[in-house]
């Protein structure tokens, strides 16, 4: 087994160059500074330029370095959570906004990668798979609720046979085919959406950790060698928030998952195991998913560490699972591995809000935020704009930290995950 760190497959892969970036140097003016460049900050800077302020952008390494760059890659409707939890807290029709706002980010991505020519492999599709009886059972009356509550009807239920059209193997029990979802190249798509906000105006710096905000008559965004001076700080760190603003400190929590990607399996192997080219995830609570890429790997992904060490034997499980689910791909290659953090909320709903006027924040999409995080930049471009209404529908889901103080949060969770692990396994 051949295995390239520290770059992934999306960094080998790369298309996207940006006009010249470099370290912040010296003091800046901005009507708004966001720090973070991944998906949430790029679409923000982007739709915040269009609108006509003056931005900077602030990433602590390059752009697209954490989870929007290497994550699954996965377009979907909906969020980390079912809805039946969201509309216990928000009420339904509450939810329902937010289920349709779920689906108008999967449609913002793809106007973002038409209007702004991103080449990030975008493919339609997605698969949510049953791996016990009891999955297929929610599975169908999941669909059957989301028809009649919500009107969405593009979730079709497969038995294992007709399943087989997208996914051959014999592993599943059925599962749930949506046409709506789909997948992409994250990188790509990640650094189309920052070249896009540079053409609109917006200024970007990488390899600029900031250290502190202050915030008073003018906010000041300090880094090591620099400051923005701004009124507006738009914070979208997501899981590398460490301790940067107080106030959010346990809201999310940090989660490390990791993919490994074959070598190119050809067109004929590709087909007989995924025919119709979908992005597909199990249904177990510490889920694994999958998909091609455009050159026709398979990209396998799952396995979870809360402490940021690599867990023991990861490459020889992750393809050993891989193998049970398509038994051809044994003796394989494996050319890439790579791990990325991802921030999750106490109730796996996104958290957005304001601390007051001046700073806003976009983070803990839970593993569901590749097409939200688009969305979110564009409703935080509205509502530092003045038009705070469906910010203010996502914001007002409550949220609460995670127990146990510092100390006590990472063996917390890591507890509760290994409950779960012992019932999937039922």
């Amino acid at each position: 087994m051949s295995v390239s760190p520290p770059h992934s497959y999306y960094h080998a892969t790369r298309q996207v160059e940006l006009s010249a970036t470099t370290p912040l140097a010296g003091e800046r003016t901005a009507d708004v500074c966001i720090i973070g460049g991944g998906v949430t900050g790029c679409s923000a800077a982007l739709h915040l330029a269009e609108r006509g302020y003056r931005v900077v952008l602030l990433e602590a390494g390059e752009i697209g370095h954490g989870a929007s760059g290497r994550s699954g890659g996965q377009i979907l409707p909906g969020f980390g959570t079912e809805m039946p939890a969201i509309e216990s807290v928000v009420g339904l029709d509450a939810a329902r906004r937010l289920w349709a706002m779920s689906g108008e980010a999967v449609d913002l991505t793809q106007r973002l990668i038409a209007t702004h020519d991103i080449p990030c492999d975008l493919r339609r599709g997605y698969v949510h798979a049953a791996v016990k009886p009891r999955h297929a059972h929610a599975m169908r009356a999941h669909a059957e609720r989301m028809a009649r509550v919500y009107g969405y009807t593009g979730e079709r239920w497969l038995d294992p046979e007709s399943l087989r059209d997208h996914v051959r193997t014999d592993a599943y029990r059925g599962g749930l085919f949506d046409a709506a979802g789909g997948h992409l190249h994250p990188l790509n798509y990640t650094l189309g959406l920052a070249r896009a906000a540079q053409r609109a105006g917006a200024t970007l710096y990488v390899r600029s950790p900031v250290i502190r905000v202050e915030r008073g008559d003018v906010t000041r965004v300090m880094t090591a060698s620099g400051c923005v001076r701004c009124d507006v700080v738009l914070v979208a760190c997501n899981a590398y928030l460490d301790g940067l603003v107080p106030q959010l400190d346990g809201r999310i929590m940090r989660v490390s998952n990791y993919i490994i990607a074959t070598e190119p399996l050809g067109d004929a192997l590709a087909a007989d195991i995924l025919p119709s080219d979908p992005a597909v995830s199990d249904a177990n609570f510490v889920l694994d998913y999958y998909r091609l890429s455009a050159d026709r790997r398979l990209l396998y992904g799952g396995e979870v560490s809360y402490s940021g060490r690599e867990p023991r034997g990861l490459d020889r499980r992750m393809q050993a699972k891989m193998v049970s689910l398509f038994p051809a791909l044994a003796g394989t290659r494996i050319d890439y591995r790579w791990g990325g953090q991802v921030g999750i909320t106490l109730n796996r709903a996104p958290d957005f809000g304001r601390l007051d006027e001046t700073l806003y924040y976009a983070h803990g999409y839970s593993g569901h935020g590749m097409a939200l995080a688009g969305l979110a930049g564009q409703l935080l471009a509205e509502a530092i704009d003045g038009n705070t209404g469906r910010f203010d529908d996502i914001a007002a889901i409550p949220h609460r930290r995670f127990p146990g103080g510092e100390r006590l949060r990472v063996p917390l969770l890591a507890l509760a995950t290994t409950f779960y692990r012992l019932r999937d396994r039922w």
